[in-house]
């Protein structure tokens, strides 16, 4: 049995999720049953069905608490479901989220962890999972020594799922509960400003460098042309440690791993930690006025000029199809 953990957001999974549904797929052997977790509220019921399209057997964990879960609240249900199904593998998404509960979950069932796994396969009756190491530049081959096993996820690493020949069967329980499950608090969520498009899940992502110059650049430069493209917004690290943008848009060794179609990099100078969180781009397409700047050697298409230039220029063509 592999069990899948779905993320969602405002009623409907994420990409994410879906792609962790290939990922089962493709890990399964012949025969083995797919099962998926949902947990939330009752306002969740959506995503639940919604899964249940892709997935044969779809858990949904009801619990007021779980609408805003501490990664405690959400391990002990997790475990609970997998310990139920008598589930071999768990997987997650290798978000933040994922992230801190995976390893939770992996002590919790007595099992294996295989973390931010690019690629999983069967082997010799065991999983194995490739992760890249060393700012992508290696594949590092990792086998599980335990079951369960509990393996987080690349975003973009599977492509989307699509839908199953028929619908699953959707069963809701309550959730399980521990007496250190309320010990952490989550604070209050603000939500993505504008209603813009999140970074991990767009098809098209415009990231801006320090050499845009200032705060308000990025804003009138990257901003404006993301919102023309309906894209996600990204930043260097340099860009966020000068307190231009949040740190929710960082891209790059310490930040988020994106994996878009389109990825438009405006000033950004290439320094290998960035690339190291964008390197698995479908197009690459980089404006920048240093002619021998290292975010050419991995760009489709350069543009050598100043953005502050080209940028206007860009949106004013876009403007110009509507």
């Amino acid at each position: 049995m592999i069990l899948i953990a779905i993320d969602h957001a405002g009623g409907v999974p994420r990409r994410a999720a879906l792609e962790l549904v290939s990922a089962a797929r493709a890990l399964a052997a012949d025969g083995e049953e797919l099962a998926a977790v949902v947990l939330g509220a009752a306002d969740a019921a959506p995503v639940g069905e919604a899964i249940a399209a892709f997935v044969p057997r779809v858990v949904r964990v009801e619990d007021a608490a779980l609408e805003r879960p501490s990664h405690e609240r959400r391990t002990t249900a997790l475990a609970a479901v997998a310990r139920e199904l008598a589930a071999d593998v768990v997987l997650l998404g290798a978000g933040r989220a994922g992230q801190a509960v995976a390893p939770r979950l992996a002590q919790r069932l007595g099992g294996a962890l295989l973390e931010d796994a690019a690629a999983l396969r069967r082997e010799d009756g065991g999983v194995v999972a490739e992760r890249l190491a060393y700012l992508s530049r290696a594949v590092l081959t990792v086998r599980a020594q335990a079951s369960p096993v509990v393996a987080s996820v690349k975003p973009g690493a599977y492509p989307v799922a699509t839908p199953a020949d028929a619908p699953g069967l959707v069963t809701t329980v309550p959730a399980a509960t521990d007496a250190g499950d309320g010990v952490a608090r989550p604070g209050d969520r603000r939500p993505a400003e504008r209603g813009r498009v999140a970074l991990e899940e767009a098809d098209v992502v415009v990231c801006g460098g320090r050499g845009l110059g200032d705060a308000e650049a990025f804003e009138r430069l990257v901003v404006g042309l993301a919102e023309d493209l309906g894209a996600g917004v990204a930043a260097t690290r340099a860009v966020v440690d000068a307190g231009w943008r949040p740190y929710g848009e960082q891209v790059g060794q310490t930040g988020k791993s994106v994996a878009p179609k389109l990825y438009l990099g405006l000033a950004v100078s290439g320094a290998v930690q960035h690339l190291s969180g964008m390197n698995r781009s479908g197009t690459v397409v980089a404006v920048n006025k240093d002619g021998d700047a290292p975010i050419f050697r991995v760009a489709d298409y350069g543009v050598v000029g100043d953005v502050h230039e080209i940028v206007p220029a860009l949106r004013a063509a876009l403007a110009g199809l509507d």
